[in-house]
């Protein structure tokens, strides 16, 4: 595995293979867990080349969030990154200008929803990092997680929009065995949180089988969670059912495709989540 830290030396590095070659890329903030193993084994099913990235984004954090106590493990990242066969590891000290970018993207109404409502701004930084990225790496093929669905719509959205040349494609959320989905911010939460915020993935489950029972009254199914989130003392900062494309709230269950969406703050962390309503529907 080859180890770039700039734009240049990665572009000097990729441009022989173009080409002959299909190039995969998995961009990352680090803190690799399983779930990033997974894009990274889909993608080396995929391509002849695998690049992942590790930049931890300023741009995509509010001034009260986590950026500078954001979990930063390069050294066992790029043992996994090896160890998984990935051809080309990208960790650049930065992508912007010493005095900061001057030109940015901005994500519009699907920025909106969702998570855009508690993080403004954070997708704007998102589309303008995962852009540069695309432009520096050149990939084929884009490899993103369906856990962070928002994010993954947003940046299909980017390319359709900018016509990018590049095929963008999700990859299903990996869990831990008790269902909560894996996340580098799981790590915050202490034993008696963790316990806890397993109640997101079974509120989601309980309400993908009232749906897939035949109930389209989406109040029943939101009750339904609701009540699991209160036995573990958690308040959903939002639980929505929503189209997975134009990510547009749904009143009632009577067309396909659907997918429930959470957020919430477990102790220190703040969790997401997302399920598609009818196990049947293949990733929109």
């Amino acid at each position: 595995m080859r180890i770039a830290h700039t734009p240049a030396e990665i572009r000097r590095q990729l441009k022989s293979l173009r080409a002959s070659k299909t190039i995969a890329f998995v961009p990352t903030m680090g803190c690799l867990h399983a779930g990033h193993m997974s894009l990274i084994r889909k993608a080396k099913q995929l391509a002849d080349i695998v690049v992942v990235s590790i930049y931890v984004n300023p741009l995509q954090f509010g001034p009260n969030e986590d950026l500078d106590n954001y979990p930063r493990t390069f050294d066992a990242d790029a043992k996994l990154c090896a160890d998984a066969g990935v051809d080309f590891l990208f960790n650049p000290a930065t992508l912007y200008p010493a005095s900061g970018p001057k030109i940015t993207l901005k994500a519009t109404q699907l920025s909106e929803h969702l998570c855009g409502k508690a993080r403004p701004g954070h997708f704007d930084g998102v589309v303008t990092v995962v852009n540069i990225l695309f432009n520096i790496v050149q990939p084929d093929i884009a490899l993103f997680g369906e856990k962070d669905w928002q994010q993954l719509a947003i940046i299909r959205r980017m390319v359709s929009d900018l016509q990018m040349a590049v095929e963008v494609l999700g990859v299903e959320t990996v869990r831990e065995p008790d269902g909560l989905a894996m996340s580098s911010r799981n790590r915050y939460l202490s034993e008696t949180d963790r316990n806890r915020a397993v109640a997101l993935s079974k509120a989601l489950r309980a309400m993908q089988q009232l749906a897939t029972a035949g109930e389209s009254d989406i109040g029943v199914l939101k009750d339904r969670a609701n009540a699991i989130l209160a036995a573990a003392d958690i308040s959903a900062e939002y639980l929505d059912v929503r189209n997975p494309n134009s990510l547009k709230n749904k009143n009632r269950l009577n067309s396909r495709p659907a997918r429930a969406f959470i957020a919430a703050r477990v102790g220190s962390a703040r969790l997401i989540d997302n399920i598609p309503l009818h196990q049947t529907e293949e990733s929109q």
